[in-house]
C-alpha cells in the first residue's frame, strides 16, 4: 500500500555514484557492498551524504536491473575506483511513499503506476527508490519507508 500520491519538480543533485547492469536476480547480493562502496568513497574524500541514498533505475526489464546506487552530497566526489560523480536533472515527477519490506515494493511500483495511468500522466522510461529509513536505521521491515519517484513526460492529457 502507498501514500496518495503527489505530482512535484525535483531540484537538480549532486551525487556520488556506481552504475551497475545485473541479472534480477543478483540484487540482493549487490546492494549493500555496492551502498558500502558509494559510502566510504565519499567519507574518505572528507564529504557527507547530504540526504538518504537512493537508487536511480535507468530502464525496466524483467530480467535485469540497470541502475545506479547515490550518495546525495554538496560538493563534487572524485573518481575513486567504480565511484564517479554524477548530477540528477531537475524533473517533473510522481512521488509516493510506500511503507513496508523491500519485498512490497513490486507491487508497490503497481499501484503507483495505476495511479499514473488513471491520472492521465506518462511515465518516463526511468524511476527512482529514496531509502527514508531501511535496515539500517530500523530492524522492523514494516517501519521501513521508500520515496517512490517516476519522471513524467508531457502534460497531463485532456
Amino acid at each position: 500500500m502507498i501514500e496518495t500520491p503527489r505530482i512535484t519538480h525535483t531540484t537538480p543533485q549532486l551525487a556520488a555514484i556506481i552504475h551497475l547492469t545485473i541479472p534480477r536476480s543478483q540484487i540482493r547480493s549487490v546492494m549493500g557492498p555496492g551502498i558500502s562502496e558509494v559510502m566510504a568513497a565519499v567519507q574518505e574524500q572528507g564529504l557527507s551524504p547530504t540526504g538518504p541514498w537512493f537508487t536511480h533505475h535507468l530502464k525496466m526489464d524483467p530480467a535485469t536491473f540497470d541502475f545506479e546506487i547515490c550518495v546525495p552530497i554538496s560538493a563534487p566526489v572524485a573518481a575513486a575506483g567504480r565511484v564517479v560523480c554524477g548530477e540528477m536533472p531537475a524533473v517533473r515527477v510522481a512521488r509516493a511513499i510506500y511503507q513496508g519490506p523491500y519485498e512490497g515494493l513490486g507491487a508497490a511500483w503497481g499501484e503507483f503506476k495505476d495511479w499514473i495511468d488513471a491520472n492521465g500522466h506518462a511515465a518516463g522510461p526511468d524511476l527512482y527508490e529514496c531509502y527514508l529509513v531501511g535496515p539500517e536505521s530500523n530492524p522492523n521491515p514494516a517501519e521501513w519507508r521508500t520515496e517512490l519517484s517516476q519522471p513524467l513526460i508531457g502534460q497531463v492529457a485532456a
